[in-house]
């Protein structure tokens, strides 16, 4: 019978990972130094070569923050941050220059408890001495627009009110993903193959390894399904997790605007979802944590031989090289730019993506045995928010294979009860833009501005 949550699960000779992103390749570091796997044979299969160009986790930054209205992410956060602090951060790959949480006058709930949680992440004493970048008291509440264009410094801002967390800031997030690939190759536990997964193999109720597209078989004890947004053309995922494309857009400048804005904080509006990143490399990047786009896709049903489905799969650079993001999501970044960076404000675009998180409906994580298959585990679901956790993540991805999910976490990463249709839209606070967004429909009202 499958594995039921927090019961002791018999220790596999051989795992496979499916997927290299932060929650397979730190889950793959983890299993390589936790003495229960010791004699377990550990293979991860990506179908791209390292780094995959399109990952979630492949990108010039990510925001690293406790700043959350969940406690218990807050709490995490602030353990993963000791160690972008340390080794995780290092040659210049974290930049603690602050965040600067804002939100618009009565959509202010999210920023409110998330300054709750930090101020007792302080008192708690979860950042030595509890001061930031130079000194500077850790938290600072910012009660108008003029002090959160104070705090800013670049003739602009955005929202209302909020405040500065000068012990967060930002990860050269290739930089880290590289890190971790060589900290897990060093180990040499782990074998590692470019293929791509094309279902997952199943004899009865057990899933016993995958069938890859070039018809190859990887056989394994326990198949770990960590995909990211592809995972739903594994697994049936549908009104659980489903992919949304996010727009992400970058311009160039020039170093003396490189000096001057490279030490900023990070300005993350919590109302519309957009957000600006200091620059590094005289490149900047402008972007939106947003409901996102869907991408309805057609594909064979994963458990069903014979039948088909739809869901939410990533259309990326990878499969259309001159994509750009749509019309409505550059206006959107245009509009942010000006507000905070008034300078830049008509700088044209020089680059754009469309990244894909996988997204729930409450933004907690799916990690977890499948209540029906024995031999299969999930680890996805990240919701746009996992990067920040790279250093932590994968010990409590094994914590939770082994049965020993943490206590603050199992009914946030449990497997819930499965909707109807696909579909899912994050509502966690966090998310700006219009829900429902196709990204076909928004494509066809025009791209490239």
């Amino acid at each position: 019978m499958p594995n039921p949550d927090n019961s002791t699960p018999p220790i596999p000779s051989s795992v496979l990972i499916l997927g290299s992103g932060v929650f397979g390749l730190s889950t793959a570091l983890s299993l390589s130094t936790h003495p229960s796997f010791t004699h377990s044979t550990i293979t991860l299969v990506d179908r791209s070569a390292f780094p995959a160009p399109d990952s979630a986790s492949i990108d010039t930054s990510r925001i690293i923050r406790a700043d959350y209205a969940d406690p218990a992410y807050s709490a995490l956060a602030a353990k993963a941050s000791k160690h972008w602090r340390g080794e995780w951060g290092a040659d210049g790959s974290y930049d603690e220059v602050g965040l600067c949480l804002v939100a618009d006058s009565g959509k202010a709930e999210y920023v409110k408890k998330s300054l709750q949680n930090v101020q007792g992440l302080v008192k708690s004493g979860a950042r030595q001495a509890g001061q930031g970048r130079a000194g500077k008291d850790r938290v600072q509440v910012l009660d108008t627009r003029e002090e959160i264009e104070r705090v800013m410094n670049t003739g602009g801002g955005s929202g209302e009110s909020g405040y500065v967390n000068w012990a967060s800031g930002w990860a050269d997030a290739e930089a880290a993903m590289r890190y971790c690939r060589r900290k897990v190759e060093e180990l040499g536990r782990v074998s590692f193959r470019k293929a791509e997964a094309k279902s997952l193999l199943y004899s009865g109720n057990k899933v016993i390894g995958v069938e890859l597209v070039d018809g190859g078989r990887i056989l394994a004890d326990l198949t770990v399904v960590a995909t990211g947004a592809w995972s739903g053309k594994l697994v049936d995922l549908r009104g659980i997790a489903s992919a949304t494309g996010q727009v992400l857009a970058y311009l160039d400048i020039t170093q003396e605007e490189q000096d001057r804005l490279g030490k900023i904080p990070v300005l993350l509006n919590m109302s519309t979802g957009m957000f600006v990143i200091p620059p590094r490399d005289r490149v900047l990047k402008v972007a939106r944590h947003a409901y996102g786009y869907s991408n309805p896709t057609r594909v064979p049903h994963p458990e069903k031989h014979g039948e088909s489905m739809v869901v939410s799969l990533p259309r990326t650079k990878v499969d259309e090289p001159d994509q750009w993001i749509p019309k409505e999501g550059e206006l959107a970044c245009r509009k942010a730019l000006r507000e905070m960076i008034p300078s830049l404000g008509d700088r044209p675009f020089s680059y754009t993506r469309i990244c894909w998180y996988m997204d729930t409906p409450t933004g907690d994580w799916l990690i977890t045995h499948h209540p029906c298959y024995e031999g299969l585990f999930l680890a996805t679901g990240g919701s746009g928010h996992g990067f920040k956790f790279l250093p932590v993540i994968g010990d409590k991805i094994v914590d939770c294979i082994l049965g020993k999910t943490p206590e603050e976490f199992r009914d946030k990463w449990s497997w819930p009860e499965k909707g109807k249709e696909d579909g899912v839209w994050t509502d966690d606070g966090s998310r700006g833009g219009k829900k429902g967004s196709v990204l076909d429909e928004e494509m066809r009202k025009g791209s490239r501005l």
